[in-house]
């Protein structure tokens, strides 16, 4: 039988196992990761969501693009109020209306008014008009697509039904629109003036330039009005 001077002999290796478990525990909590911080996680997250929203298809960027369609068209009608107003509301400046036999009259006075520095847009019907078109809605389509309307008078206008036609036209686009309509009187005299146009000033053809330079100043004055 063993002495009491033996018993704590035997219970000593009982104690070591519980050391060596306590010793584990506390390793192992020494080499535990700590935990990410809660700023790191929510900045991990964020720069997450971008390279997920790019590979979206921009359709569902539905926000963003609904503003811009929005705006788009009130910009675009903006412009478009901006450009019908103006010299620049009408494709041509001046539609220069004459008889057949005064054709080359005619392009001499348009060769002026182009190349001259306002570089007036003129509509000389036997030259602009649409290939095919009617001859009468070619010529209402060109007065009505311009600002002024320039009358070369000569003998031969006045003895062409189809030039009447034409004045009479002319007044009706615009009758109330003074300086509009522009009479450029050549090879006759006062007494041989039109009686449609009597109420009108009439620019003069006998000066040296045939009266040209007169007619532009005048078409120039009638598109400031339009400012």
């Amino acid at each position: 039988m063993a002495s009491p001077a033996s018993l704590p002999a035997a219970s000593s290796p009982s104690k070591k196992p519980r050391d060596k478990i306590a010793d584990w525990f506390r390793q192992a909590l020494l080499k535990k990761p700590k935990k990410m911080p809660v700023s790191q996680e929510s900045h991990a997250s964020d720069d997450s969501q971008p390279s997920s929203q790019e590979s979206l298809p921009p359709s569902s960027f539905s926000s963003p693009l609904s503003f811009s369609s929005d705006a788009s068209p009130t910009h675009l009608s903006t412009h478009v109020d901006t450009s019908s107003s103006g010299r620049w509301g009408k494709d041509y400046d001046v539609c220069v209306c004459h008889s057949e036999e005064d054709l080359v009259a005619a392009q001499e006075l348009v060769s002026y008014l182009e190349d001259s520095t306002s570089s007036l847009r003129c509509f000389l019907q036997l030259r602009d008009a649409t290939p095919g078109g009617a001859i009468v809605s070619e010529l209402c389509q060109g007065l009505s697509s311009s600002h002024c309307r320039v009358l070369l008078i000569t003998p031969g206008f006045l003895q062409d039904p189809w030039c009447k036609y034409q004045m009479l036209q002319a007044l009706t686009e615009a009758p109330g629109s003074e300086g509009c309509t522009i009479p450029l009187l050549s090879g006759l005299t006062r007494a041989s003036y039109p009686p449609e146009l009597r109420f009108m000033y009439y620019v003069d053809g006998r000066g040296r330039d045939g009266g040209f330079y007169q007619v532009k100043e005048a078409v120039l004055r009638y598109l400031e009005t339009l400012h």
